[in-house]
C-alpha cells in the first residue's frame, strides 16, 4: 500500500472514531460542565480564576470526557445492526474501525476516566466506576425496556453534572430546577430519535414506546413533556434571578410550543430530523446562555482574570 493511501485510510480510520464517539457532543458536554462551574454551582466566594486553574475541575471534565466516550462506543456496539437500517451511511463510515479496536479503545477510556477520578478523590473514582457500569447496563438491557430505557437515557445525560455538586458539595434548588428543565429537554429528544429510528427499532425488536404504542402516542407523550417543561421555565423566569437568561427561556417555551404542530403533522423521518435538530439548537443555546445569568459580574469577573 502507498503511503498516500495508508494517510487516507488512517484519516478514515480517525473520522470513524471521531464519529463513533461523537466528538462535538463531548464537546459541548466539556463546555456545559466548565460554564456550569464557574458561573453556577462554584461557591460564590471563589473567583473565576480560582476555579479555571483548579486542575481537580479539569481532570473531572476530562474524566467525564473519557467516560461518555466509552459510553458511546458500547452503545455503538450494541446497535450497529439497527444503525446499519436507520442510518447506513453514517454507521459504514463508523464501522471503518474494527471492533478489537474499538474495544481497546473503550477499555482504555474507561480506565482513564477511573483514573482521574481517583486522583480526584476516592468519591469521584468510584462515582465514575458506576457511571461506566450505568452506561454499559443501559446500552446492554435498559434500552430495549419501554419507557426506562427513555428515562435512563435522559439521567446519564445529566449524570455528569452531578460530579460538580460533589466536588463542591454547594447545592441550590436553582439548580434543580435548571436540571430538571434539561432532563426534560433530553427526554423529548430521545423519544425524537425513537421516531427517528422506528424502522430499526422494529426490525430489531427494541421496545421503544413507537414501536410498541405507536407513533400518535408518542407524539401524545412528546406533547405532555413539552407541557412539563413549561414549569420549570415558568419558576425560573417568575422565581429565580437568571438576568437575562430569562429571554432564552422566554423564546425556548415559544419555540417548544411552535414545534408542537410541526410534530402532530411529521409523518417522514425528514420532519422528525427538523424537529431533532430544533432541540440540539435548544441544548446548545442553553450551554451558552449560562453566561447571560449575570452578564455585568460575569464581565467584571473576566476582567479581573485577565
Amino acid at each position: 500500500m502507498s503511503t498516500k493511501a495508508s494517510i487516507k485510510m488512517l484519516v478514515i480510520k480517525a473520522l470513524s472514531l471521531f464519529s463513533t464517539v461523537r466528538l462535538y457532543n463531548i464537546s459541548i458536554i466539556a463546555i456545559a460542565q466548565l460554564l456550569a462551574a464557574v458561573f453556577i454551582i462554584a461557591p460564590p466566594e471563589l473567583s473565576v480564576k480560582e476555579i479555571v486553574l483548579d486542575y481537580k475541575l479539569w481532570l473531572i471534565i476530562l474524566a467525564s470526557a473519557a467516560a461518555i466516550a466509552g459510553g458511546y462506543i458500547i452503545n455503538n456496539f450494541y446497535d450497529r445492526e439497527k444503525d446499519l437500517i436507520n442510518r447506513p451511511q453514517k454507521t459504514m463510515l463508523e464501522n471503518q474501525v474494527s471492533r478489537s479496536t474499538l474495544w481497546t479503545v473503550y477499555f482504555t477510556v474507561n480506565a482513564i476516566a477511573f483514573i482521574l477520578g481517583l486522583i480526584v478523590s476516592w468519591r469521584a473514582g468510584l462515582f465514575f466506576a458506576a457511571y461506566i457500569f450505568a452506561m454499559w447496563f443501559y446500552s446492554h438491557k435498559l434500552k430495549r425496556v419501554l419507557f426506562v430505557g427513555n428515562l435512563t437515557a435522559a439521567l446519564l445525560a445529566i449524570t455528569p453534572f452531578f460530579v460538580l455538586f460533589m466536588y463542591y458539595r454547594n447545592l441550590y434548588l436553582v439548580v434543580f430546577v435548571h436540571g430538571s428543565f434539561l432532563f426534560l429537554i433530553l427526554a423529548m429528544r430521545e423519544l425524537i430519535k425513537d421516531l427517528e429510528n422506528l424502522r430499526g427499532d422494529l426490525a430489531q425488536n427494541y421496545h421503544t414506546i413507537p414501536v410498541v404504542l405507536g407513533e400518535k402516542a408518542s407524539k401524545r407523550f412528546y406533547t405532555l413533556l413539552t407541557l412539563l417543561t413549561i414549569i420549570p421555565i415558568t419558576a425560573l423566569i417568575l422565581y429565580f434571578n437568571i438576568g437575562y437568561m430569562r429571554y432564552y427561556f422566554a423564546l425556548i417555551g415559544g419555540a417548544l410550543l411552535v414545534c408542537l404542530p410541526l410534530l402532530w403533522s411529521s409523518r417522514r423521518k425528514r420532519e422528525y430530523l427538523l424537529i431533532h435538530f430544533i432541540l440540539k439548537i435548544v441544548i446548545v443555546g442553553g450551554v451558552l446562555s449560562i453566561l447571560l445569568i449575570d452578564l455585568p459580574a460575569i464581565i467584571e469577573r473576566l476582567q479581573n482574570f485577565l
